[in-house]
């Protein structure tokens, strides 16, 4: 199963970032890396001949996935890389800011609502937020925010997990329902599955109402995209879930997600960012943009359930992948 709560952090946290700041980095007490990272690390050799790149990961299994993308392909490339995975964003950051860590796929919303925190104050991403349901918007934030701090931001691309909202397919069937704005135009009323905060939180209940006209009677704090929130839409006690684009056991569940087609979401796709000067070159930009281009939401709930629940290692998930996509040599 994929590790929603790690995923959901990522967007309900970034509010709350700089104070999780302050208390992870006064935690660690000015340690290095290397006493933070769990322990976690893989290799890939590409023959070295264009220096060492470490590329770090967040603890959960779609970052573990895709840091072993990125490594692989910079493997390919001609670079000896190693994978660290760190716990979380509000220790993996600093370290890139360093040069202690040299490139992680990140989401860009969440990245820039959490830099919008770190210099603008805890209080930033609510009352004055630079990240929207537009993806080029969020991105020329996000860089604006990480340039100054020795960061660069590569191209997005279409690959995104962002909070989604699914109903059973037979639900679905029954009411004509491929969007969030066919819902609203049902005017069925509706009880969503979800954290006890979606009823203040504005992509959640509030969103729903305003943007899509959604009739939302009651929250049914199960969690966000939990197993028990999930069963709950399944056998009928709710009709909608609040989970993510890149949930990969909708499917066992009966479930399908509708698309958010007025964006009330943020945009987080997915995009590397690198220490601008230890791994700001062309060279390392064209190798991950390659992978960039061609990796979809699609391939990575395939890649989350292979490692989730057919309980492939990453790095082997990683391999396939490129393999089967052309992206780095047999």
């Amino acid at each position: 199963m994929v590790n929603l709560m790690s995923k959901t952090s990522r967007t309900a946290g970034a509010v709350l970032a700089a104070v999780a700041l302050a208390g992870s980095l006064g935690a660690c007490g000015g340690d290095s890396l290397e006493k933070q990272k769990d322990g976690g690390s893989t290799s890939a050799d590409g023959g070295g001949g264009k220096g060492s790149l470490v590329v770090g990961a967040a603890g959960f299994t779609e970052s573990k996935v895709l840091a072993e993308l990125y490594a692989r392909v910079l493997a390919d490339a001609g670079y000896k890389t190693s994978v660290t995975t760190v716990a979380n964003r509000e220790l993996y950051e600093p370290a890139l800011e360093k040069g202690e860590i040299d490139v992680v796929p990140e989401y860009a919303a969440t990245l820039a609502e959490f830099l919008n925190a770190k210099v603008n104050g805890p209080k930033a991403p609510e009352e004055k937020p630079v990240a929207s349901g537009d993806v080029d918007t969020t991105v020329a934030a996000l860089s604006k925010l990480a340039e100054p701090r020795g960061l660069k931001v590569l191209p997005a691309g279409e690959a995104v997990d962002q909070n989604a909202f699914a109903v059973t397919k037979e639900y679905a069937d029954k009411n004509g329902l491929k969007t969030l704005s066919d819902l609203g135009k049902t005017k069925l009323k509706i009880k969503i599955a979800a954290g006890d905060e979606c009823e203040i939180r504005p992509f959640c209940a509030p969103g729903l109402k305003a943007t899509y006209g959604i009739d939302v009677t009651g929250i049914d704090p199960k969690g966000v995209g939990t197993p028990q929130a999930k069963q709950a839409v399944k056998d009928g006690a709710d009709q909608l879930v609040l989970t993510t684009t890149t949930d990969a056991t909708l499917e066992s569940y009966g479930l399908v997600l509708l698309a958010d087609d007025k964006k009330l979401q943020n945009a987080d796709n997915i995009l590397p960012v690198v220490n601008a000067k230890e791994a700001g070159g062309q060279e390392i930009a064209d190798a991950l943009g390659k992978l960039t281009k061609v990796l979809t939401t699609d391939d990575l709930v395939l890649l989350n359930r292979k490692v989730d629940a057919e309980r492939v290692k990453p790095a082997d998930a990683a391999e396939e992948y490129l393999t089967s996509k052309g992206l780095i040599k047999k």
